[in-house]
């Protein structure tokens, strides 16, 4: 399997984004990922699918959509979608129609920021999601990286901090959202795939004489990303491509990654069974015997569990091995040392043990 770089939800000048699509690739292409997954809030820009080549570098870029309810008070069940070719918005006020419409079309639906904060310091509300009564959608931005701002700049001095100097900030998904994620996997009766999400649409504010860029497009593009593993590399062939990069996402092959510490380009989680290896978002029947296997960029503090709970855990370590026979969702968390402060670093989609 090839391993490509996706980052993911992020807005241009069609919404509250600053830059032009033209924009976000070169971004892209500067912070080394293979695809974008434009979003831009309630507007499916048509016709601007396609490749950005510098070099031997080649991006191929996708706009997908970011549909909320405008009139819902207080904000919240935003949704991002990719892979369709009409418009959604006009079932914004129903979140499971829209989910229904978009499976429909055999697009894939990510709740997005599903648990937020709200940001006093600079006026900003919380934008979870807000009716959890919905069904079939295919997954959840389990990271996303605004999100995590809020809940890590609740005073003054914090926010200016990790505005002026965001590599200090990111320290994980936040708990709750773990918390959420593991509990959809044990209720839910399909595999929910996690994704990690920037929320870019860098913008400057204006402080007096002083003009600040707050995260723009090619910091976030650098550090917070969704790695998935396909059958090739871009082939050049944009239906080719964009399945290809649709349907990883959609099997759950992919881990979430915090790239700013440490490339995770490498990353492998896999079951081993009489049947062959398997990959992250894969099913696999527990009653022959499984050993499960995580192999790390290098060496640091890796944990595997099951159904929620830390069962393996090593500290400066590469590889984790682990035997079993019981079923369950097993998943990966790794956690790096970075700027002082022991950072998570991947978060691995589940293999299922049934």
């Amino acid at each position: 399997m090839e391993e490509l770089v996706v980052a993911l939800h992020m807005h241009t000048c069609y919404s509250d984004g600053s830059g032009l699509h033209k924009d976000l690739a070169e971004a892209g292409l500067d912070a080394s990922v293979d695809a974008l997954l434009v979003t831009d809030h309630n507007v499916l820009v048509q016709g601007l699918d396609g490749y950005y080549q510098r070099g031997k570098q080649r991006l191929l870029l996708l706009v997908g959509e970011e549909v909320h309810d405008r009139t819902l008070p207080g904000g919240g069940n935003h949704l991002l979608i990719f892979g369709h070719k009409q418009e959604f918005s006009r079932y914004a006020n129903d979140p499971q129609k829209l989910i229904d419409q978009a499976n429909s079309a055999n697009a894939l639906t990510f709740i997005a920021h599903p648990i937020e904060d709200s940001l006093m310091a600079f006026n900003e509300g919380e934008f979870g999601w807000r009716d959890w009564s919905v069904k079939g959608f295919t997954g959840i931005e389990l990271w996303n990286q605004m999100s995590e701002f809020k809940t890590r700049s609740q005073t003054l001095p914090k926010a200016a901090l990790h505005a002026l100097f965001p590599q200090f900030m990111n320290q994980g998904p936040l708990d709750k959202t773990l918390q959420l994620w593991d509990q959809l996997l044990l209720t839910s009766k399909k595999p929910v795939v996690a994704v990690a999400g920037v929320d870019a649409h860098d913008h400057t504010y204006h402080y007096g004489p002083i003009n600040v860029k707050v995260y723009p497009y090619v910091f976030q593009f650098r550090s917070l990303r969704t790695h998935i593993l396909t059958p090739s590399k871009l082939t050049g062939e944009i239906s080719t491509d964009r399945n290809m990069i649709l349907e990883a996402l959609r099997q759950g092959h992919a881990f979430c990654a915090f790239d700013l510490p440490h490339p995770t380009r490498g990353f492998r989680f896999t079951c081993n069974t009489n049947d062959g290896t398997f990959l992250m978002g894969d099913r696999v029947q527990a009653d022959a015997g499984l050993t499960f296997q995580a192999r790390l960029p290098i060496r640091t503090h890796v944990r595997l569990l099951k159904d929620g709970v830390v069962i393996k855990e090593h500290h400066d370590r590469e590889v984790l091995t682990h035997l079993t026979k019981e079923p369950g969702v097993y998943r990966v968390e790794v956690y790096i040392d970075y700027r002082n402060r022991h950072r998570g670093w991947i978060f691995s989609n589940p293999i299922y043990a049934v």
